[in-house]
């Protein structure tokens, strides 16, 4: 990704550019030798960046100084370089393929942290644990029924970042303000001509589409587009790692903790989530950044003007490497995730008393019981069971006053099962099996060859 943005990407894809241009002009008649496209293609990675810099300290014009650049090492192609060509043909056009070219290297990473995360949620698909709803007990979930909302907003991503990909076209070649004057002139009037050039250039460039219309720029709402998609999966990292920081907290799940890793230089003792927090910093940043996009569109006066240049150099690729740099750690984290069953079994054998109740007064109307009586019983031995946890700070030992109380000897024999947690899940371990076979491993297919091996992380 860092690659993706460098100056020799850009500047390389801006010679590239110009190769392509020359190309489809000569191909549609403009007198353009062959030896002249020979020679541009035999210098599309022979950047004097020193020359450059000094071109545009003098000229302050960051493509005519590489315009001249080029045409130093191309001295028979110099005249035609950038021919009827404005300043956006190369820098919006490399923009847009940068911004397809760094989509095509997030969607791989992302697919990974889907799959790892998969494999996680159908290994603990049947393992009971507390629900939480305003982060109170609730009724019980799995493991892997939690994964999977995790999951389920990452695929959301995951088609989110394809179909921005897939919507991006081509600036293509439309002049200086977007009417092809330039190029109606050199081909002398003839629209079918120009129309072709552009279709030509479009493909070279690999793209299906160009914009029809266009100002100087391609429209700036394209930039919120593909940052807007950003922010979400931002908005997505945060909470998937913001949960487990909240489970770290319980004990019942931790991030990877190396063997030697220091948790805390005055608390030998503690496992801090350090990725998980990373992640949720570096993804405040990443939903931050698509403000700058909406602000430059808005403020964008009629066919263009440059003060959205240096805010996109910034956000957009801040943007990509952000993102990068969290699927990266996110997949960390999903490949070495800790349970600790035991600890999970030990806090819903403390919620899970009180969550039975309910099941206790139907066992006991089937056994001949009276609903209201029995309603009134289980209030009262729940409040006393409840003021040994809250006031005392013991254990809650509501079921220890229904087995000791004579009244529900009917069922007290099947006391054991009617508080067997896994009857508590509902069906959440086929939901996980349904979700995983029918929505997530196929949204991974075209990714099948790009799942690779374990990332470590070096910091």
């Amino acid at each position: 990704m860092a690659f993706n943005f460098s100056e020799r990407k850009k500047f390389g894809t801006w010679r590239r550019l110009w190769l392509y241009l020359a190309q489809a002009e000569k191909s549609l008649g403009l007198p353009i030798t062959d030896e002249q496209i020979k020679e541009m293609e035999a210098n599309l990675d022979n950047i004097d960046f020193k020359m450059a810099a000094e071109e545009e300290k003098k000229l302050r014009h960051d493509v005519m100084a590489h315009v001249h650049t080029f045409a130093h090492c191309c001295p028979k192609a110099a005249a035609i370089i950038h021919l009827g060509a404005t300043s956006c043909y190369v820098g919006d056009n490399t923009d847009l393929i940068v911004l397809r070219d760094g989509f095509n290297l997030l969607l791989p990473k992302l697919a990974r942290v889907i799959s790892r995360l998969a494999d996680f949620a159908e290994a603990h698909a049947d393992l009971p644990t507390l629900g939480f709803t305003h982060y109170q007990p609730a009724q019980l979930t799995t493991v892997g029924k939690r994964c999977c909302l995790w999951i389920q907003d990452l695929c959301m991503d995951l088609q989110n970042l394809e179909r921005a990909r897939d919507d991006l076209r081509f600036r293509g070649v439309k002049g200086t303000t977007g009417t092809q004057a330039s190029f109606l002139q050199l081909f002398e009037g003839d629209h079918s001509k120009v129309e072709e050039l552009d279709r030509l250039v479009t493909a070279k460039a690999g793209f299906k589409r160009s914009y029809m219309v266009t100002g100087q720029t391609y429209s700036r709402k394209v930039d919120i587009e593909v940052l807007s998609v950003l922010a979400s999966l931002g908005a997505s990292v945060h909470k998937i790692c913001t949960d487990i920081r909240l489970l770290a907290n319980l004990k019942e799940i931790e991030e990877p903790f190396e063997k030697d890793q220091i948790g805390s230089s005055a608390m030998p003792y503690k496992r801090n989530p350090m990725r998980s927090e990373r992640c949720c910093s570096l993804a405040r940043h990443l939903m931050t950044l698509v403000l700058d996009p909406l602000q430059t569109a808005s403020v964008q006066w009629f066919e263009r003007t440059l003060d959205d240049s240096a805010n996109r150099r910034v956000c957009l690729a801040e943007a990509f490497l952000t993102a990068d740099i969290i699927l990266s750690t996110l997949q960390n984290i999903s490949e070495g995730l800790v349970i600790y069953p035991k600890v999970i079994d030990r806090r819903i054998r403390q919620e899970l008393p009180f969550m039975a109740t309910e099941n206790i007064i139907m066992a006991m109307v089937k056994a001949g019981g009276n609903r209201q009586d029995c309603h009134e019983k289980i209030r009262v031995l729940s409040q006393q069971a409840a003021a040994v946890v809250k006031q005392e700070g013991g254990d809650n030992d509501f079921i220890a006053r229904v087995r000791a109380d004579p009244y529900f000897s009917p069922i007290h024999k099947h006391l054991d099962s009617l508080l067997d947690p896994s009857s508590f899940t509902g069906r959440a371990p086929q939901q996980v099996a349904k979700f995983l076979k029918e929505e997530v491993r196929p949204a991974l297919i075209p990714y099948q060859n790009k799942m690779g091996g374990k990332i470590e992380l070096t910091l």
